[in-house]
């Protein structure tokens, strides 16, 4: 199956999507569930909570650049990418079934010991998670060329929804969200996402060809002439210019603003919703996550139509609208409000995403993608060691100050966007709707 830059190559990408999925329906388990544990099972507060989260994601934040320019460097018969992937997966996938073995074992009988081990379990589980993330993700500019790359995001973060959908869904028919299982066992619930994630994993490994589709994308890149340049300066060493720089600056400071906010509420969310709320947390983030679906597709024409950077700022405005009416809902508030309110979030939170990594990796070079793909994410890590703890202590001094602390942040990342002058890339004419999935290029 030949590339063609007029037309993405959908079942191509929607394999390479699946470590995507796999990683997404991880977090979005993650998330949801560590807290509980955590301020639930071991008795902790919102601020030591948060820290022991924060703590996790401090190893990340080396780790996701680190992997992501080490495979850069990688070749072997699998490629640059997979074997990170195989690894890091099957390390995680061991890791994390540890943790209901450890949550149980407290409950029945509390020791510091279990809580050490919970503690140190959580670490090398992002550890495994480390390894694999930023290949994972910078697997899609491998085998796509530039013009399509925010197309193929748009597919790849379907991807990741649907993923996080799954887990949603799980959470309802097991009740997580529910005060009377406060203290239920989560072993069946982790086998069960550890299920999914081996299938995702096994489906990849045996369907994408990752050597064959980068040699077919350069391929068509050096005939379209798109790397020809970056060849001939050395691509790999080749600087930024002052202004791309401080584009690439701007962007990755907006990134950590809006995970700031938005982290904030999906790891405080869960116990936010029993707390303030009164509600079961899978059904407003299933919403949330079923309208960013939705929404992928007039994103993308839009986004095509007027650009990332615009379609960014757009999507900023509408989380931090969101979040900001979400700050005055209360147990006895309409739930259909509640659901409107989080879709729109959710709506906002696609905009943003679809086009902001591609913004990034518009800026890099052939030979670099994972070490731009690590900046990236070396940005998003960074919020979320810093905003559990923050988030945590504001919780700790008054419960319902959830939204309007992720209301500020996100408003900061619209004012580090809007001198944003490079990564806004137009894309050709387009031949179908579905060809415009993903934005600007």
């Amino acid at each position: 199956m030949k590339l063609n830059c007029e037309k993405l190559n959908y079942p191509r990408t929607l394999l390479v999507g699946l470590a995507f999925l796999s990683i997404c329906a991880f977090w979005q388990m993650y998330d949801n569930i560590v807290p509980l544990i955590l301020t639930r099972t071991f008795r902790m507060n919102e601020t030591a909570s948060g820290a022991i989260m924060a703590a996790d994601n401090v190893l990340a934040l080396f780790l996701l650049p680190f992997f992501g320019a080490l495979s850069d460097r990688t070749e072997t018969r699998l490629g640059k990418r997979m074997p990170f992937i195989l690894f890091g997966t099957v390390c995680a996938l061991a890791l994390m079934n540890l943790l209901p073995l450890l949550d149980n074992g407290y409950a029945a009988a509390p020791d510091t010991f279990k809580t050490a081990a919970f503690v140190v379990v959580l670490g090398l589980l992002l550890v495994a998670m480390g390894v694999y993330r930023s290949p994972a993700v910078a697997l899609m500019p491998d085998v796509t060329v530039k013009p399509l790359r925010s197309k193929a995001n748009a597919i790849i973060n379907l991807m990741g929804a649907a993923g996080g959908i799954i887990i949603l869904g799980l959470g309802i028919v097991f009740g997580t969200g529910k005060a009377a299982n406060a203290l239920m066992s989560y072993t069946l619930f982790f086998s069960i996402v550890a299920g999914i994630m081996l299938v995702s994993l096994l489906v990849f490994m045996l369907f994408v060809k990752e050597p064959q589709w980068a040699s077919e994308m350069a391929a068509e890149s050096e005939r379209l002439g798109l790397e020809q340049s970056d060849e001939d300066e050395n691509a790999g060493d080749r600087k930024l210019s002052k202004a791309e720089f401080i584009s690439l600056m701007l962007i990755l400071f907006s990134v950590v603003f809006w995970y700031m906010g938005y982290n904030a509420v999906t790891s405080k969310y869960s116990v936010y919703a029993g707390s303030v709320l009164n509600k079961d947390y899978n059904t407003t983030l299933l919403i949330a996550n079923a309208a960013a679906i939705v929404s992928y597709l007039p994103i993308g024409l839009l986004s095509s139509k007027f650009g990332r950077k615009k379609m960014i700022l757009t999507g900023v405005v509408v989380l931090a609208g969101s979040f900001l009416a979400a700050s005055f809902l209360r147990s006895n508030s309409p739930a259909m409000l509640m659901n409107v309110l989080f879709a729109t979030a959710g709506i906002g939170w696609a905009t943003i995403n679809v086009n902001s990594y591609p913004m990034v990796v518009e800026l890099s070079r052939g030979s670099n993608v994972g070490r731009y793909t690590g900046f990236y994410y070396t940005a998003s890590m960074a919020a979320q060691v810093v905003t559990p703890v923050l988030s945590g202590v504001f919780l700790d001094i008054k419960f319902t100050t959830l939204f309007p602390y992720a209301t500020v942040f996100v408003i900061l990342a619209f004012f580090t966007m809007l001198p944003v002058r490079h990564g806004d890339a137009r894309p050709a004419a387009k031949q179908t709707m579905l060809d415009g999935l993903g934005g600007g290029d």
